[in-house]
Order: C-alpha cells, then structure tokens, then sequence
C-alpha cells in the first residue's frame, strides 16, 4: 500500500496542513520542521503524483526525451526505461516522444531542441553534451516556459530547471577512495577510461577521482585520461594498448561506459586478476565481469529512478508547483560480488 500524506504527517509529527504547506511549497512553516516533514517523506518512501489535480480535467503532459544513440549499454537501459514510461503514459497521463541524437555532438543536441519552442512541449528532458550553444538552446527553452530536466549528465550555467542525476564528484571521490584502499599502500600506475570530456558528468567524475589521489594516495601516479567515446571497440583497443606499453599499471577506473572493451582487454590478456577495477553502471557484462573478478568494484545509479524522477519534475513544473528534493535524490549504489541484486 503506498504511503500517503496522512503517514508523513504521523511519521513527522505535524499536522496535514503542515505536511500541504511543504508539499506545495508555502511559506509558514519552520525551517527545521520542514527538514522533519521532508525527512518523513524520505524514510517512509512518498510517491507524489504531481498531476493528481489535473485528472478531473483529463489534461495530457506531452513530454520530449532526447537520448544519444551509441553502443553504450548503460544509454540502452535509460531508453528502455523511457520505453517503460511511455508504456505507461494512460495512467500518467503523459505523451513521450523519443528524440535520439548522436552522442557527444553539440550541434545535432541543438537541432534537436531548436523545433521544440515552437512545439511546446509540457517538458523536455535530455542527456546533455556541455557546450555553449547547448545552453543557450536550453535557455531560450525555460526562458520561454518550457522546463527543461538534465538526465545523468548536468548542463554547466544554463537555466534548466533540475538535474536527474547522481553527485558526479562524489562519485569520482568515491571511487578513487575504493580503489587507493584496494591497492593498500602500493605505488603505481593508473588508467583512467572516459566516454569523452564533453560531458559534465566524465569532467566531474575524473574531477572528484583526481582530487582524493593527490590528497590521500601519492604513491599513485594518473596516466593521461583515454577518451574511448563509450565505443567498446575503441575502448578495447586503448586499454590494450596501455597495458602492453606500461607495466607500472597496477589500477584501471573506468568512469564512462566503454566497460564492454574494457573487460574484452582485461580477459585477452588474463590480467584481470592482477589489477584493481573500479567501473560505472550495473549492465549484464558488468555484473558477469564483477563476479567472475575481472572488476572489483561497479558504481550505479539507477535509470528507472532518473526517468521517473524527469517525469515527476516536469509535471511538477508544467503545473507550477515546487519539487520535493527528498523525493528526486538519486542515489549512488555501490556493488562488490557479495552483494549483487
């Protein structure tokens, strides 16, 4: 049974007035009883269906998804989880379209949201490249009242109105924390694999990674960022490569999504067992290469939950009301052999 907002009010203590107040938004409530009110919707897991008070008028949300079209098995699972929701579109009441660009091309990510001023959708959601005519794109976007929701990789500076995304710093500190315990004090060598350092959340990543490694792990030495374009057979070839010219590589993060070829390198040369792998994104050749020990460590975020999370803020914004932080934080899983799902 869901949880509804009589539960918040019990599990925070307040009164539903209260509990309305901060769904909404409202001014005259306390800020650390808003912190309790939000801290209740969290725990006890609150779903809030934006558009409820819009069933009545039967209303129709048109919504855009704009995705990167690579062989990229992560991107595959987020398409499939729009494919899900727009599965489902009668009972959100939602219409989803699906626009696929080619990824990492600024230019072709513009052309696709140029037409949408002029077909005003009720949202636009988009996985974005970093680029100056991205975000004007996206600017005249929100300027002109269309919201506009950033999927797994944020949009640096521009208007959009929210990110459904995890804290891809935290995810690079992360990392570099796992990786400089595993490897207990040994010095060495480490290759960082990226998609490419267009995107925000690749930037972000080797950001965070970088800054634990030479704050607490100076025995490690970061080889220069490989950009394999989240293409497995570019990613192969670069990783292979870089082992058979260093021998000083004793670690590998992965923080894009070339894990496919990365695993390929790992397996040809039976050095799997010999290095310490951190990667991203739970995928079918991910888990098998996290149980058969040729990754140590897969760091993920949840795509259903990014998606569902675009939906509601978009319906949210198209009908004026404010976003519930509690409720669209993505969460960062961190997956070893013992504890996969």
């Amino acid at each position: 049974m869901r949880p509804t907002v009589h539960d918040i009010a019990a599990a925070a203590g307040v009164s539903l007035a209260t509990v309305d107040r901060v769904l909404n938004q409202r001014p005259g409530v306390r800020e650390i009883t808003r912190l309790r009110v939000e801290d209740a919707i969290r725990t006890i897991g609150y779903v809030r269906d934006v558009a409820a008070a819009n069933l009545a008028k039967g209303r129709v949300y048109p919504l855009v998804f704009i995705l990167p079209t690579n062989d990229n098995s992560f991107m595959h699972s987020l398409h499939a989880e729009v494919l899900q929701a727009r599965a489902r579109a009668s009972a959100e009441r939602t219409d989803i379209r699906i626009i696929e660009v080619p990824a990492f091309d600024p230019a072709a990510l513009v052309r696709a949201l140029e037409p949408l001023l002029e077909e005003r959708p009720s949202g636009v959601a988009l996985v974005a490249t970093d680029a100056p005519d991205v975000r004007a794109a996206v600017d005249r976007l929100v300027i002109a009242g269309i919201p506009v929701v950033t999927l797994v990789s944020d949009l640096t500076g521009s208007r959009r109105d929210h990110y459904a995304g995890v804290d891809n710093v935290a995810a690079g500190r992360t990392a570099a924390r796992l990786l400089g315990r595993f490897l207990g004090g040994r010095a060495g060598h480490l290759l960082v694999l990226a998609g490419s350092m267009l995107v925000r959340d690749h930037r972000e990543r080797l950001e965070g990674f970088a800054a634990v490694m030479a704050e607490e792990f100076p025995r490690l030495t970061l080889l220069p960022v490989l950009e394999g374009r989240d293409d497995p057979e570019l990613a192969n070839a670069f990783v292979s490569d870089a082992l058979s010219k260093d021998d000083a590589i004793i670690g590998i993060y992965s923080l894009g999504a070339g894990n496919r070829g990365l695993i390929r390198a790992l397996k040809a040369r039976g050095q799997g067992q010999d290095l310490t792998v951190v990667a991203h994104e739970l995928t079918e050749y991910s888990a098998a290469a996290l149980k058969d020990g040729t990754i140590d460590v897969i760091l993920n975020q949840d795509a259903g939950h990014e998606v569902r999370s675009a939906i509601r803020v978009l319906k949210a914004k198209a009908d004026g009301l404010g976003v519930i932080a509690a409720q669209e934080r993505i969460r960062l899983d961190i997956f070893v052999k013992d504890n996969l799902p």
